[in-house]
């Protein structure tokens, strides 16, 4: 009987939909809590934050024009493709973060869970955050939720794969496009879960995973012209005051780190922070 030879994974960045090594040739080491080696991830650099950034602002148009409804299947369909590979999501968290195979199962099943739910919500959140406002006169008065843009966001560092979930779900729900830092002791996940992206009907360029140094990265991303939201809820081990001043140059808003055993839990108000309201007057008929 032939032996063969193992094939291992390589990990690399997800940018405008394609899987590019880091321009910078960079690599870092992925150990298993007890030292055993895992896999070698891209390490990204300021060059690729502004290629993801510009990947993210090209596919703005295209997400945020899809119907509500159609944003809600797509996001169930990266639910469905998750659940298909559930065994190797488990298998991986269970390597990387030493978590017992159900422990790392319950995460996973969180992790899908949490994408189902932010899909429901893409034709609905708009009714519930919306409002027919009253004036004096002749008008209809109406307030409308519409995406930010691009949200730049540092993923939770604790958790491999339902922090990730958490932050980037609900700004793709209302139609921006996320450029996100995944978390640098857990990256394979993040890579996997791109690999799902990729093959769940989500464009290329509406989500961007970035494996290496938030403390690196962030920065660029936090003083960059064309990224409108910053999520920083991953950021509590790093400057993240020095992030929010670099923010403020742009006009970019900011949400502070989050802590805490549940940090990003799923709500509307994560996906209303990535909107602007739209007020629209219109005339009533007097006939």
């Amino acid at each position: 009987m032939t032996q063969r030879l193992t094939v291992p994974k390589t990990y690399k960045l997800f940018i405008g939909g394609a899987f590019p090594r880091s321009e910078s040739g960079r690599t870092f080491e992925v150990r298993a809590p007890k030292g055993a080696f895992l896999a070698n991830a891209a390490q990204a650099s300021r060059k690729d934050a502004r290629d993801a950034v510009g990947a993210a602002v090209g596919a703005v148009k295209k997400w945020s024009g899809a119907t509500a409804y159609n944003r809600g299947q797509v996001l169930y369909r990266v639910a469905e493709v998750l659940e298909g590979r559930r065994g190797q999501f488990i298998d991986e968290i269970a390597a990387q973060t030493g978590l017992a195979q159900t422990k790392a199962a319950a995460e996973v099943d969180e992790a899908i869970d949490r994408w189902v739910w932010y899909a429901g919500w893409c034709d609905k959140f708009a009714q519930v955050t919306g409002n027919a406002n009253p004036v004096a006169g002749p008008y209809f008065n109406l307030s409308v939720p519409e995406p930010t843009g691009v949200v730049g966001v540092i993923a939770p560092q604790d958790t491999a794969l339902v922090g990730l979930v958490s932050a980037i779900a609900p700004a793709l729900v209302a139609g921006n496009t996320v450029v996100v830092v995944a978390s640098e002791a857990f990256p394979l996940s993040a890579i996997s879960l791109a690999e799902v992206l990729a093959t769940s009907d989500v464009p290329g360029g509406v989500v961007n995973i970035l494996t290496g140094s938030p403390a690196e990265i962030a920065p660029w991303l936090a003083g960059h012209p064309d990224v409108h939201a910053l999520d920083l809820v991953g950021a509590g081990g790093i400057d993240w005051f020095d992030l929010q001043v670099k923010a403020a140059e742009t006009l970019t808003r900011v949400l502070p780190p989050e802590s805490g055993p549940d940090a990003a839990a799923p709500s509307l108000q994560r996906i209303s922070a990535f909107t602007e309201v739209k007020t629209v007057w219109h005339t009533k008929s007097l006939i």
